[in-house]
């Protein structure tokens, strides 16, 4: 199997954007909890496009316990409204566009055929703006059943893996009632993902890579 680095010349500029609160810990949390604890990211800017109350309060919280010690931090707390992102297609577009200025060297989103509306759009958006940019799309149990095989595997620490569950069940208290959320269902998904990457931990996270340039 092919494995690739990240980071060995110089530290990168990372750039994830969520449509809800917990998107991005769901997706991808694993894999920024290793790169900031390797000293791998220079900068990170971090958004969450819908959430109030307590969600965006969640949401701050979650995004703050990833993204300490990394140097350079911006956490954007949107309040688009959630359930209807392909109604608002025009700003929330305008909000991506106005992410370029980041300079971000990996961009982390949804996948762009996620079945919930929301997601998806995120994801098709990122690929309209960030032409030249590296993209990786994270992925997001659901109720739909829509998860797909990665083409892209970050191998993760037992620690890293572990941290990540504890992180999204003492950040997330307004989800602690949805069934599926659940250590069973994080737990399980990333032991699959370690098992299809041949993780040397027994734990990965799985993303779709649509280009990449070597």
């Amino acid at each position: 199997m092919l494995r690739l680095t990240v980071g060995d010349s110089a530290p990168v500029r990372i750039l994830a954007v969520g449509a809800h609160p917990d998107d991005i810990e769901i997706g991808c949390a694993g894999t920024l909890l290793r790169l900031a604890r390797e000293g791998r990211i220079a900068a990170a800017t971090w958004v969450v496009l819908s959430g109030s109350g307590l969600r965006r309060a969640e949401a701050e919280a979650g995004a703050r316990a990833i993204l300490a010690g990394i140097p350079k931090v911006e956490i954007r707390l949107e309040e688009c409204r959630d359930g209807f992102f392909p109604a608002f297609y025009e700003p929330i577009k305008e909000k991506i566009e106005a992410l370029v200025p980041a300079r971000p060297d990996l961009v982390l989103v949804p996948r762009r055929d996620d079945a919930h509306q929301d997601h998806r759009l995120v994801g098709e958006l990122a690929w309209t703006v960030f032409r030249d940019h590296l993209i990786l799309e994270y992925e997001i149990p659901k109720y739909d059943g829509d998860l797909v095989t990665p083409n892209l595997y970050v191998d993760l620490p037992a620690w890293a893996a572990e941290r990540k569950i504890d992180l999204l069940l003492e950040t997330f208290a307004s989800q602690r009632d949805r069934s599926w959320f659940s250590a069973d269902t994080f737990r399980g998904l990333l032991r699959l993902r370690g098992i299809e990457a041949r993780a040397s931990s027994g734990y990965a996270e799985g993303f779709v890579c649509r280009k990449v340039v070597l």
